[in-house]
């Protein structure tokens, strides 16, 4: 499915109609971000639906309630501190910031996403886990 999203994401400035995964992202902002296997090396790239916080994109590790964290948070956590990601037409450079339950600001910044994607209260009935919010702050 992520090849179907990110095919029509691209095609259509990040704008995703009912056509795509059953329109499950129909109206949500999304973004692509770019991330390096930490293990394989191999460039990836996923689609994350994304709430705003100010300038700054908030993106969830949350895989649908799966009890662990989706490999790509740790690609994120263990790389650079800054990565690439494309937002509706645009590829921009984003510093990344994991922010983790229990640190300061998660109860906000998660807030906030569960708030912009209702599906939330659906993962975390599915796990114990709290999710780590990844800040993507694009840069100038």
């Amino acid at each position: 499915m992520n090849t179907q999203v990110i095919e029509a994401f691209r095609a259509n400035a990040g704008v995703l109609g009912d056509d795509v995964a059953g329109g499950h992202f129909t109206g949500k902002r999304l973004v692509l971000l770019h991330h390096v296997g930490r293990v394989s090396g191999t460039e990836r790239v996923t689609p994350l639906v994304a709430a705003t916080d100010g300038d700054a994109y908030l993106v969830v590790g949350s895989l649908g309630g799966a009890p662990d964290d989706p490999a790509w948070v740790a690609n994120i956590e263990d790389g650079p501190g800054e990565t690439t990601i494309e937002v509706g037409d645009q590829t921009l450079r984003a510093a990344t910031t994991v922010v983790r339950p229990g640190q300061p600001d998660w109860e906000r910044l998660y807030g906030i996403w569960a708030e912009y994607w209702p599906d939330a209260k659906e993962y975390e009935k599915k796990t114990d886990r709290q999710f780590p919010v990844i800040r993507l702050e694009p840069q100038a």
